[in-house]
Order: structure tokens, then C-alpha cells, then sequence
């Protein structure tokens, strides 16, 4: 590939299924002439989820180091270790491909192959888009999420799909600003980024997946993670100049530092 691309897995407490992620990955035809590396980020699993991933890396040879987090920082803080060591590295894009198996890394591969995402600053995964495919999802979720989904489009004025599904694809040259530095590491992280794109006025756009619930535990609250997007989308609704005003906060200060405990990449 002309592109220096990197695949992000941020991982907590996946033993079950990290192994799967990494192995469909592998899959792929001529997958290390697309990534150039994939990098696993542990945030301080209990389980045994470094060993799962270590094990399937080394067995696979695949170019990829499993980087753990020296605190837990919520999957926001992960994603701005990987957004950092993307820049560090001179990674041309960054796709974040969620740990627990829920995305497939095989619905993005088109969209490279053809060159399509070298249009968007981000491009980003839909599990609601009208071309998705969901796999015991229920009803009645996927009918609050669309209902979701449209009161926070009006709310920003620009229409989305979807708020933040676990496989998208970055630019590395929009996040050298470090603009994510001072967002919330909790789950609206990637809230804060779709609603900074639209701020900004920054190229996006969708892309459908396939979607499954199988053996996989969420981390979310679901009303109360409700609550606090609706709360940010109003905010930025009323000024949404004042939503991105911070940019010195407890976030912005952290250390994003981390050890590698697993390298399996020749050279650097």
C-alpha cells in the first residue's frame, strides 16, 4: 500500500475474543501488504486477555506489538495512546477495530482497496446504516438508537448514523493537532470526536457493517451513557464554540505512557 496504515485494537478483559479479532485480520488476502502494523492496547484487563492476544500474534507472525496502558484510562485514553504512537510513527491512518469482536476488519477492506477512505478525515463504521447487517441485536435497541441517532442530527444539524461503533479509520494528519487531548476518556470519547468533525467542518462520511452480539460483556451504562451524549449534544446545540473552548484540563495533563509487552515487529 502507498499508505502507512495502522489497526488499533483497544482491549479489556477480551480473552474470549481477542484471538478471533487477530485471526480475521490474518485472514485477509495479503493483509501485511495493506497494514503496515497492528498494535494491541491493554487497559489493565484482569483476565487473560494479553496472553490470548500474545499467543495468537506469535503463532500467526503477525507485525504487532501489545502496548499496556500503565493505568486503566478508559477506552477514550486508549484511543489517544494509539492517536499518539500513530504520530510518533508516522502512520499515514489509524482504523480502531474494537477488541470484543463485534466489527469486522473484512467490511473496511473494500473501502481501502479501492481508495475511497483517502477522501475523509475520518471514516467511520455504521451499525444503522440502511446497508448494515445486525446479528442478535434486538429490536428494540436497534429501534432507540435510530430514534437516538435522529434527535442528536437535529440537535448538530448534520445527519448521522451512527455515535460511535467499534471499527473506524482516521486520518493521522487530522489528529496531529491533538485537538482529543483534553475529551473525556469514558465512552462519549468518540462522540466528542464525531461532534469536532462536524465543529470543524472536517471531511466524513459512513460506511455499513456487519454488527454481532455473541459472547461479548459491555462496559456501558446504557441510560446513563444516554443521558450524558443527549447532554452533550445539547450543549453543543446551544454553543458548540464553548464545547471545544477547554483545552487545558485533567485529560489534556495525563500521560498516555505505556509498556510493550508483547513486539513481534522487526525493526522500528
Amino acid at each position: 500500500m502507498e499508505d502507512k496504515i495502522l489497526i488499533f485494537i483497544p482491549m479489556y478483559n477480551c480473552e474470549k475474543q481477542i484471538g478471533r479479532v487477530l485471526e480475521r485480520i490474518a485472514q485477509i488476502d495479503n493483509y501485511k501488504d495493506i497494514f503496515s502494523e497492528i498494535i494491541v492496547v491493554d487497559n489493565q484487563s484482569k483476565d487473560n486477555s494479553i496472553e490470548c492476544a500474545k499467543r495468537t500474534i506469535e503463532t500467526l507472525q503477525m507485525p504487532a506489538r501489545i502496548l499496556k496502558n500503565r493505568e486503566n484510562r478508559s477506552l477514550g485514553g486508549s484511543h489517544k495512546t494509539a492517536f499518539l504512537y500513530a504520530i510518533e510513527h508516522g502512520f499515514d491512518y489509524v482504523i480502531v477495530l474494537h477488541g470484543d469482536d463485534q466489527g469486522d476488519i473484512h467490511d473496511i477492506v473494500p473501502f481501502i482497496l479501492n481508495g475511497m477512505y483517502r477522501k475523509y478525515d475520518s471514516f467511520l463504521g455504521s451499525r444503522f446504516d440502511k446497508k448494515s447487517t445486525l446479528v442478535n441485536y434486538s429490536r428494540f435497541r436497534i429501534f432507540g438508537n435510530h430514534v437516538f441517532n435522529l434527535i442528536v442530527s437535529a440537535l448538530i444539524r448534520k445527519r448521522i448514523t451512527d455515535l460511535g461503533s467499534g471499527l473506524n479509520m482516521y486520518k493521522t494528519d487530522h489528529l496531529k493537532s491533538k485537538f482529543y487531548l483534553p475529551f473525556s476518556n469514558n465512552l462519549t470519547f468518540n462522540v466528542y470526536l464525531l461532534l469536532y468533525g462536524v465543529y470543524v467542518k472536517s471531511h466524513f462520511a459512513f460506511f455499513p457493517l456487519t454488527w454481532r452480539e455473541a459472547d461479548q460483556v459491555s462496559n456501558a451504562k446504557l441510560f446513563s451513557q444516554s443521558k450524558e451524549i443527549l447532554g452533550l449534544a445539547i450543549k453543543y446545540a446551544i454553543s458548540s464554540k464553548k464545547v471545544f473552548a477547554v483545552t487545558d484540563n485533567e485529560f489534556s495533563r495525563m500521560t498516555y505512557d505505556y509498556d510493550i509487552v508483547c513486539d513481534n515487529i522487526k525493526g522500528d
